[in-house]
């Protein structure tokens, strides 16, 4: 009797990576497969399931989990303010926790003894995929078949997909490496890893080249509650509508380009284009509110946090006791954050026109500088008294040097 062969369970996006890893998992590990494929607010429907089980896994599972991954890991993201290094609201990297979650769920209800992705042994998703793992399952056994196997370039698994008969979404000619979902598209690979080279205008997928946007501003208001986004023109919708209508109306505008040369966690550098419409306007919005109805000493310490949570997100530590620590301190910030916010768009740019809030610190009678004004300026002498006596004692000390 033949042994029964152990079971994988494959995140599998049906592109040239994973495409290949299917086959290669049963040929080179003698694995039954079973594939794991979410929806996330992928552009288009890539009948994933029926083209996984062509390609022989066993069982395909595949789910539309865009509201959860808006509400559980795009939305706690935005109230932190996270924002990797400055220009990248981490897209696909709020995407994979989620995804490597759900696997742990169905490699536990397959009695599978593995998981496999299609990450590479340089990029950050390999730990994405592996950090959730070994938080949420350390059981479990990862196979990362890109960091095994002797296929060194993306030419190779191309010729390779050929041998085995895997149709691959790719060629030689536009060997692209491209991941969308609700929140944002990740591009890279091809002539994109000169720096010296413009991105290509067929590269982008969601914006309108800016100089090709309407030569008007629109503008655009966003309401919010508590922290979160609930309106869009005063019009009330889920928060997966609210940014699909924001990605909409951004990418017409030129809204959401980032050409961000990043440091990848491993050390080395690399360079990413984004398509970012939605979140590029919520981010700014937010931000805005926060400067509204937060206090200067609150206001300061988030950006610390936020710095702090946007890293731990890029390296994959969306479990850790730290990130979750951090959602309370984050939480508690959020209860004033209601109000709204007009943005103007404008071929590419975003701008705060206007902003309110029933919570709002704001106060004209202080900040007037008409008859109105209730500020006390002569208390303003005995405040800098006080403040300037450390650096009165330092200037006479400097004195003694000479």
């Amino acid at each position: 009797m033949a042994k029964k062969r152990e079971k994988v369970v494959l995140a599998y996006s049906g592109g040239l990576d994973t495409s290949v890893i299917l086959k290669w998992l049963q040929e080179e590990k003698d694995l039954d497969v079973i594939t794991y494929s979410s929806q996330l607010g992928e552009v288009e429907n890539k009948n994933l399931k029926k083209k996984a089980l062509s390609c022989g896994a066993i069982k395909a599972y595949e789910e539309n989990v865009e509201k959860e991954f808006a509400e559980d890991y795009v939305l706690p993201a935005l109230k932190a303010g996270a924002i990797y290094e400055g220009k990248y609201l981490l897209a696909t990297a709020l995407g994979r926790p989620l995804i490597a979650k759900r696997m742990i769920d169905i490699a536990r209800k397959e009695k599978a003894a593995y998981i496999s992705h299609g990450c590479t042994g340089k990029g950050n998703d390999q730990l994405r995929f592996e950090y959730t793992a070994a938080a949420l399952a350390p059981e479990l056994k990862v196979i990362a078949p890109l960091r095994e196997w002797d296929l060194h370039s993306r030419e190779e698994e191309i010729d390779y997909a050929k041998k085995l008969g895997v149709k691959v979404p790719v060629t030689k000619k536009n060997p692209y490496s491209i991941d969308k979902n609700l929140w944002g598209i990740a591009i890279e690979c091809g002539i994109l890893e000169d720096p010296w080279c413009s991105p290509p205008e067929d590269v982008y997928v969601m914006t309108k080249n800016p100089l090709n946007a309407p030569n008007r501003v629109e503008k655009v208001t966003i309401d919010i509650k508590d922290g979160v986004p609930v309106a869009v023109n005063g019009k009330k919708m889920n928060l997966v509508d609210l940014i699909n209508k924001l990605n909409k109306i951004g990418g017409k505008n030129g809204v959401g380009r980032v050409d961000l040369i990043e440091n990848r966690t491993v050390g080395i550098k690399s360079r990413e284009i984004y398509e970012l419409p939605a979140g590029v306007i919520l981010y700014t919005a937010m931000q805005e509110m926060e400067r509204l109805v937060l206090d200067k000493e609150t206001s300061r310490f988030k950006k610390t946090v936020s710095d702090k949570y946007s890293t731990l997100i890029y390296e994959g530590r969306w479990f850790s006791d730290l990130k979750i620590y951090l959602d309370s301190f984050i939480e508690s910030t959020m209860k004033y954050m209601t109000g709204t916010v007009m943005i103007g768009l404008y071929k590419g740019n975003v701008s705060v026109m206007k902003r309110r809030s029933p919570y709002s610190l704001y106060s004209k009678e202080y900040a007037t500088y008409t008859s109105e004004d209730k500020f006390s300026q002569d208390a303003a002498g005995g405040y800098i008294e006080i403040e300037s006596l450390p650096l009165k004692l330092q200037g006479r000390r400097k004195k003694r040097l000479k």
